[in-house]
């Protein structure tokens, strides 16, 4: 009986290591997450890095404009292949609100950012805001004698001529901002007459939104329009010959925002995406990295460096109107203005 009992025992304890390893494989995953991602992507990898840490579940991404992350959508419509859109001006959500392209989902943290950031159905919510800036470079506003602009009118002075970057609004958040920026200032046409009067400027038209900054750094341009906190990143990188400065007649802002592709494959984890997103700890990563756009969450510690809105002369941007209108005033955009001869 007693030698039984001792085969028993070491039965167990060989047989052991295998339950252990067993019952490890039988455990529930933690879950993967795809998003697609229109902000930094210094700041997207933080806030990606950080959440998996948090939270087990495993995440892959793809970087990419905010026209681009659109056309993406619309493409796999029919098969997903992302579940959240993570970053970007929030009126280009809008659009993807109305054409059924997103998932209503309320956070319980959205209590914690003000109505006018977010969407009140909950198909997006901003997680942080900048507004639209000049950014100049010092040494060449030195060299033709003038200084930095001021007016929406001074970017079309002689001396500006071919030297004004901007990005297209057809792939960039940040022009399609500008854009809708400019016709809610103005009213439409009396935009559209300004827009074609800055093409003939030359202007060098970038496919994204951050890279007129580095080009404005390097000394290649000598002004471009983005967004203020983009250009404090460069500044803060080691680009000290920035120079940022904003129109009086007034300026747009963004509100950079978070969602749920519609059909999400991984429905669950992107709601525990969103949940975190909101948190004050997520919307204070970017700050680590050199990221200096304003945050939503009442209690969260926007960068001491970031432009507050109450301290510009930033118009009433009608999110909501430009979403709706995007697609028809990026059309008359393309057909006006890009496709205009220039004036020699």
């Amino acid at each position: 009986m007693r030698a039984s009992k001792i085969r028993h025992l070491v039965m167990l304890s060989l047989c052991m290591p295998l339950l252990l390893l067993l019952a490890s494989c039988g455990t529930e995953p933690k879950g993967t997450l795809t998003i697609y991602a229109g902000l930094y992507e210094d700041h997207a990898i933080k806030a990606i890095e950080t959440f998996q840490k948090q939270t087990g579940i495993k995440v892959s991404y793809v970087r990419m404009a905010n026209g681009e992350i659109l056309s993406r959508i619309r493409a796999e419509r029919e098969q997903p292949k992302a579940s959240i859109w993570f970053g970007g001006p929030s009126d280009t959500f809008v659009q993807a609100k109305s054409e059924g392209l997103l998932s209503p989902y309320v956070s319980p943290n959205a209590a914690m950012i003000d109505p006018m950031y977010r969407d009140k159905d909950g198909y997006w919510t901003g997680i942080y805001v900048g507004s639209i800036a000049f950014v100049s470079n010092k040494t060449w506003l030195q060299e033709v004698g003038g200084e930095a602009p001021q007016s929406w009118n001074d970017l079309l002075s002689p001396a500006y001529r071919g030297m004004i970057t901007m990005p297209d609004p057809r792939s960039s958040g940040t022009a399609y901002t500008t854009l809708a920026t400019l016709v809610q200032l103005f009213g439409e046409d009396e935009a559209f007459r300004y827009l074609k009067r800055l093409h003939d400027q030359n202007v060098i038209y970038t496919t994204s939104g951050s890279v007129p900054g580095r080009t404005v750094g390097m000394g290649e341009v000598g002004t471009a329009v983005m967004f203020s906190h983009d250009a404090l990143k460069f500044y803060k990188e080691g680009f000290r010959n920035i120079v940022i400065s904003f129109p009086k007649e007034g300026t747009g802002y963004e509100i950079g925002a978070v969602g749920i592709i519609q059909g999400a494959p991984q429905e669950h984890e992107a709601r525990l995406f969103v949940d975190w997103a909101l948190s004050k700890q997520a919307q204070e990563l970017g700050k680590q990295v050199g990221n200096y756009q304003l945050l939503t969450h009442r209690d969260a510690e926007s960068p001491e460096e970031a432009f507050p809105l109450d301290r510009l002369n930033v118009i009433s941007y009608d999110q909501d109107w430009a979403g709706r209108n995007r697609e028809r005033l990026i059309a008359r955009w393309t057909e006006e203005v890009l496709r205009r001869e220039r004036t020699p």
